[in-house]
């Protein structure tokens, strides 16, 4: 048979065997699109009705197999009713059920990714050779869903329940060795002999040499487990992947009890299971937030590809300053292949620095991630100098010297002196204007900001400041830099405190007044992460670092005195006077010890409610509700958003949001700020109505002219 379609093609080799070949044309990827399924439901009922076929070879025309389904698409059926969903789901089965009952043996030649639908499409084949580049997995449940073409009941029956529970539940990307080792593929190989191993491996079936109708008999029959073992499988991964996801994310769950509730069924009775429980999970709010953020990060991958494009590759980099931030951007920039400088005028600064860099390598040697001669290699990459006699060599200068503007515009000034012309210099102030650092400069277009967060090797998130007079190039330089340590920039316009902390410190400001009217703040602590925080806001501020947080309170105040000045002496004005910088110094709103791993334990102290009791003037923690807690932390964090939107800080919601997740942990599965005010109980009208509620407070809680018209339009960010 010959098939040629615009996104599969089908050709006859020797011996009655036909190739299937993704290609989808006019793409990159191959991908699961209405077109692709359609075409393949065409292909394989030719494949049923051609009487000399004797076996099917599964390849790709790209450079990876299939990256997974459509997701733009999958948001249309998302929409359907769930009925509607999972009739949908049950025809994509039927497609990969007819490919795996073909009568004649299926070899999938996986030359590269094959992730979600394009891994369950493969695992319907007979067997699987895997390239030795190739990475493989489903997961599914990053987006808020789980497999629902199959993959929760194939990959079960073909590597057993504890391996498809691993797999499903943990939504990794997996090596083509870690398959073959649970037996999800067959063989790998070099990427050049992928598809002659496949096609070798194929007539070998046919031949009668392989026991392939004993293969997928495996595939349609109920899990081979008694019902004494599938107890244990199922009930005890329950207990721990729900302590792992925590409650609010329900697909990792309802995946083991799809897989619970279809081991004792034969394939096409699992799949039904399978294909109504996701389109339940479909449904929720969950999945749709974490869809959604998903295409904000594929638009901002779009747009930070876009923008670099005008600027220079770093081939080489220096920090200024070294200690703990400046080892940690060392680490990230030569653990990620670019060589760097680490300039500090005091050695034991240097000495700091290049301590935390080799602790994180140490870390990453002892987790068996990178080999002692990686790690060796990327100390290398890292030059301690006291001297600026290298820095002609420089690319481009990450400026990380103490928050002080005096000393950094000196620093700035020194430091261009020393460089190349045109080589790029960004500060990692957090909280001082760019455009008047920018001063310092003779070359102020080769100026811009790039702020990391803390530690920097875990934080994805790196803002990219632009100043009044930083060029294009100079922040798309830094932008390719960011991209280069493995790391999300964000381009935004200079203000106080970026977009980040700008948005941060109103919500900082409803804690603090929280606790000025007489809420424990430990309260405030469990209900924000009981939320969805990964730590509440006095937690945080202890974190941060009281010393820290108690600068840029006032340096936001002196930027947007209107509604971030305080009237009243705040708990953090007292952690600052009583020296309680949180746990840089072991005290702070909580006291820490360090535990047997060497991290900060917290624990409460019973000296803070003494040093609060001055300045705290009310008893609102005996009526206030939870919800109302809430309310007064997230709406000044959200109306900020708003106004950095119509300031043109950022130009989308997705920044925004992308910004508040990646920078400072905001809860995945409410989608972004922006994405949970449009999911407010009566949109933004509701939105408005809420922050009316608490209009005494100030002009924090005031919603903006521009967003309550969207409200009476009945408009949303989205």
């Amino acid at each position: 048979m010959k098939y040629d379609g615009q996104a599969i093609q089908c050709s006859v080799l020797e011996g009655g065997i036909v190739e299937l070949k993704f290609d989808l044309r006019n793409d990159s990827v191959n991908k699961f699109n209405a077109e692709t399924l359609r075409e393949l439901r065409e292909a394989v009922t030719a494949l049923k009705a051609d009487k000399s076929l004797k076996g099917v070879l599964l390849t790709s025309g790209k450079e990876v197999f299939i990256v997974g389904a459509d997701v733009m698409e999958f948001l249309d059926h998302f929409k359907k009713s769930e009925a509607e969903l999972a009739t949908w789901l049950k025809d994509v089965d039927q497609t990969f059920s007819d490919l795996e009952d073909l009568d004649c043996p299926v070899v999938a030649a996986i030359n590269g990714i094959a992730l979600g639908g394009g891994f369950e499409v493969a695992l319907a084949a007979s067997y699987r050779v895997a390239s030795s580049a190739a990475k493989v997995g489903l997961p599914e449940v990053k987006l808020g869903i789980f497999p629902g073409w199959g993959g929760t009941v194939r990959l079960s029956r073909i590597c057993g329940a504890d391996s498809a529970i691993e797999w499903i539940c943990g939504g990794e990307q997996w090596s083509a060795e870690a398959a073959l080792k649970i037996g999800a593929v067959d063989a790998v190989v070099a990427p050049d002999k992928v598809r002659d191993m496949a096609l070798d491996l194929l007539k070998r079936a046919v031949a009668g040499e392989m026991d392939w109708k004993a293969r997928r008999e495996e595939k349609l029959s109920p899990l081979r487990l008694n019902p004494v073992e599938a107890g244990m499988v199922f009930e005890g991964s329950k207990a721990f992947v729900a302590a792992a996801a925590g409650p609010n994310y329900p697909a990792p769950i309802a995946a083991i009890e799809v897989m619970q509730k279809g081991a004792g069924k034969k394939r096409d009775e699992a799949l039904a299971i399978e294909a109504e429980t996701f389109a339940r999970i479909a449904k929720t709010p969950v999945a749709h937030s974490l869809v959604s953020l998903f295409l904000a990060d594929q638009y901002l991958k779009k747009v930070n590809k876009k923008l670099s494009k005008n600027g220079d590759p770093v081939k080489m980099a220096a920090v200024l300053g070294a200690g703990i931030m400046g080892g940690g951007v060392a680490y990230q920039s030569a653990s990620k292949g670019t060589p760097i400088l680490m300039k500090d005028i005091a050695p034991k600064a240097l000495e700091i620095g290049l301590t935390e860099a080799t602790k994180l390598l140490d870390k990453q040697v002892e987790k068996k991630k990178i080999t002692s001669l990686q790690m060796a290699s990327t100390l290398n990459k890292i030059s301690a100098t006291l001297s600026y006699g290298d820095f002609k060599a420089v690319d481009l200068v990450v400026e990380a010297v103490v928050e002080n503007e005096k000393i950094k515009k000196s620093v700035i000034t020194e430091v261009e002196a020393a460089c190349k012309p045109g080589a790029v210099i960004a500060s990692n102030t957090s909280t001082i204007s760019i455009t008047r650092l920018a001063e310092a400069m003779k070359n102020p277009e080769n100026f811009c900001g790039m702020h990391f967060f803390n530690p920097v090797h875990r934080m994805p998130l790196v803002e990219v400041i632009r100043g009044a007079k930083s060029s294009e190039k100079a922040v798309a330089t830094t932008v390719n830099y960011a991209l280069a340590m493995g790391k999300t920039p964000i381009v935004v316009n200079d203000c106080p405190g970026f977009l980040v902390n700008r948005v941060l410190f109103p919500y900082f400001s409803g804690f603090l007044a929280l606790v000025h009217d007489g809420v424990d703040f430990q309260r405030v602590d469990k209900v924000m992460e009981k939320f969805g925080w990964p730590m509440g806001p006095a937690y945080l501020l202890d974190v941060v670092g009281i010393d820290t947080g108690h600068h840029a309170n006032a340096v936001m105040a002196e930027g947007f005195p209107d509604r971030m000045k305080q009237t009243y002496k705040t708990a953090m004005d007292v952690m600052y006077e009583n020296r309680r910088y949180g746990q840089k110094n072991e005290k702070g709103f909580y006291k820490y010890t360090i535990d047997k791993r060497g991290k900060p334990k917290k624990e409460a102290d019973p000296d803070v409610a003494a040093l609060l009791k001055p300045v705290i003037t009310g008893n609102l923690n005996a009526t206030i509700t939870d919800q109302e807690i809430i309310d007064r932390m997230m709406l000044p964090m959200i109306i900020e958003c708003s106004r950095c939107l119509e300031d043109k800080i950022v130009p989308t919601p997705a920044e925004v949001d992308m910004g508040l997740i990646f920078g400072l942990g905001f809860p995945p599965f409410r989608g972004g700020a922006m994405r949970y005010t449009d999911a407010f109980a009566g949109g933004l009208r509701g939105f408005c109505d809420t922050a009316a509620k608490y209009s005494s407070l100030g002009k924090l809680y005031e919603p903006t002219a521009q967003m309550k018209q969207m409200a009476a339009a009945g408009k949303t960010f989205y």
